[in-house]
C-alpha cells in the first residue's frame, strides 16, 4: 500500500493490485496443469450378480427387432417388412417421439440392418439408436481369422 502526501497536507492511499494479479494468475496456471491430472474413475465396487427382469420404462422409445433368419420384430410383436414403414407410421409412440431403438442379431447381413434403418427413416423416425448387449462382444481373434479368409 502507497500513501503520498501533497503539499498540502491532504494523505491518498491506493492499493496495488499487481501482485494479487500475479498470484491469481500463478495459481489458474497451476490448476489448469493439474487439473487434467486427477484420476476421477470413482471408487470401484464388487456389486453382486442377480437375476431380475427388466423394468420397462414407459417413456423408453419403441424398440424394432431383428433376429436371425432375418425375422422382423415391432415392439414384441413379428412384422413382415413390407409393413414395416405403415406400423412405424402409425404408431404413436414413434409419432410423438420421432425415435426408434433398433436391436439386431449378430450374424445378421449388413444389409438387411440398413434396410430396416431407411425404413424407418422414411417412416419420418428422426432418432435412432442401436441397443447392444456388452456380454456378446465378438473376439477380436475371430474378426481377424474371419477377415484373412
Amino acid at each position: 500500500m502507497g500513501m503520498s502526501s501533497s503539499s498540502g497536507g491532504e494523505l491518498n492511499s491506493e492499493i496495488n493490485v499487481t501482485p494479487m494479479v500475479d498470484v491469481m494468475l500463478v495459481l489458474l496456471i497451476i490448476f489448469m496443469i493439474t487439473a487434467p491430472l486427477i484420476n476421477q474413475t470413482g471408487v470401484e465396487l464388487d456389486l453382486p450378480q442377480v437375476d431380475a427382469q427388466n423394468i420397462d420404462d414407459p417413456n423408453q422409445p419403441l424398440k424394432m427387432s431383428i433376429k436371425a433368419g432375418n425375422q422382423l420384430f415391432l415392439g414384441g410383436t413379428q412384422i413382415k417388412w413390407a409393413e414395416l414403414a405403415a406400423k412405424i407410421k402409425a404408431n404413436p409412440k414413434v409419432q410423438h417421439d420421432n425415435a426408434l431403438y433398433i436391436e439386431a442379431d449378430t450374424h445378421l447381413q449388413y444389409g438387411s440392418v440398413i434396410t430396416a434403418m431407411a425404413l424407418a427413416k422414411n417412416a419420418g423416425v428422426q432418432k435412432v439408436m442401436f441397443l447392444t448387449d456388452p456380454s456378446a462382444t465378438l473376439k477380436v481373434e475371430d474378426l481377424d481369422n474371419a477377415a484373412a479368409k
